[in-house]
């Protein structure tokens, strides 16, 4: 199961990610992101310490964005990963692609 919520900060937006991504709930992933460009994100910071799993189509939708995010100059943290999930972003090379960070405060620190 997949919970995603949006947090409005002053400066910048939290998608909070638990459970599991997978290609049954990407979709909502996806969504997600979506509505975080519409609102006119210009920082997200993804926290993703209870985040169990991702599989291949969860990081499809990050690798979807990256290309928008570039165009539309939005930048995007993920942090807190567990480390089986952080090796799945190594392992794909996604990390030179996606700046990932250990907490909150240093993916704040790399937004500045």
């Amino acid at each position: 199961m997949l919970k995603i919520e949006n947090i409005d900060q002053t400066d910048h937006m939290v998608l909070q990610l638990s459970g599991e991504i997978d290609a049954s709930n990407s979709v909502d992933l996806d969504a997600a992101i979506q509505d975080m460009i519409s609102r006119g994100a210009k920082k997200i910071l993804v926290d993703g310490s209870q985040l169990e799993y991702i599989s291949s189509a969860g990081l499809g939708v990050f690798m979807s964005y990256l290309e928008e995010f570039h165009e539309k100059d939005i930048q995007i943290v993920i942090y807190g990963l567990l480390e089986k999930v952080h090796q799945v972003f190594v392992i794909l090379g996604l990390d030179k692609l996606i700046t990932i960070k250990n907490n909150q405060q240093d993916a704040l620190e790399a937004m500045l």
